[in-house]
């Protein structure tokens, strides 16, 4: 699949129609661990670009904050948890706002949405907005989370994809992971790769894919989640042409 060129414009269709790219904040850092290193931002947004221009697909994009700040850190040194997490919001905003640049210098148009109002830098979440930017053929980028604190930008993405009636959440990891396991690959060297994997056993089996509520949130919407390396120059296009990248959660 996706090797046709019969769409307008010459593009090939995707395996899905319209999806939602999870890019975690820590991906932005790079080596360094902490801050936006601008390779690697560039590298995720020719990807992006790769992709919106060989295929007939509406991508949308919701970017996390660790490489800034982590709520659940503050938290954890004694912080109010609301309070870490509303900080945590604000660090996707600043991600969100690197990556647009970088969209926008490669041509790319590009929205920014706030689950948070902050009206002088991106517009605020509106659903049928956004439905509308994707139609035109810009990339949104959701930051600020779900705009709630206690929920992951993890959820934020599940949240966002059923609401786009995405047709997958492609959830980039960072680590040299290239999908789920049956073990920590870095502890256990018998650790193996799962092709697919049930919504329910990333649950009972405590597998690390993404949160316990954003997994059930795409399970009770059916919304299929690949995991797989961001890091892999051409995975995201591997994904799209409907080849075998990472793990299929469904």
């Amino acid at each position: 699949m996706g090797s046709g060129t019969d769409l307008p414009g010459g593009k090939a269709p995707a395996r899905w129609d319209r999806v939602i790219l999870k890019v975690s904040g820590e991906a932005f850092a790079g080596s360094d661990g902490f801050g936006i290193d601008g390779e690697i931002v560039g590298q995720i947004a020719a990807e992006i670009v790769s992709v919106r221009t060989e295929f007939d697909v509406d991508l949308a994009v919701v970017v996390g904050g660790g490489n800034i700040w982590r709520g659940m850190s503050g938290a954890g040194a004694g912080m109010d948890r609301a309070q870490a997490d509303y900080m945590g919001m604000l660090a996707t905003s600043i991600n969100a706002l690197a990556l647009q640049d970088t969209l926008e210098q490669l041509g790319q148009p590009t929205r920014v949405q706030t689950a948070v109002h902050m009206a002088q830098i991106a517009e605020p979440y509106i659903r049928r907005r956004a439905v509308r930017h994707l139609e035109k053929g810009r990339v949104v980028i959701f930051a600020g989370g779900t705009g709630n604190p206690f929920f992951t930008t993890d959820t934020a993405a599940a949240l966002r994809a059923v609401e786009m009636e995405a047709g997958a959440v492609l959830k980039g990891t960072h680590s040299g992971t290239d999908g789920i396991y049956t073990a920590d690959p870095l502890l256990d060297p018998s650790a193996t790769l799962l092709d697919e994997v049930s919504y329910l056993d990333v649950i009972q089996k405590g597998l690390k894919a993404m949160d316990a509520t954003a997994i059930t949130l795409c399970m009770d919407n059916n919304m299929p989640i690949v995991m797989f390396d961001l890091m892999k120059i051409g995975n995201v296009r591997s994904i799209l042409a409907g080849e075998p990248v990472g793990t299929l959660v469904s």
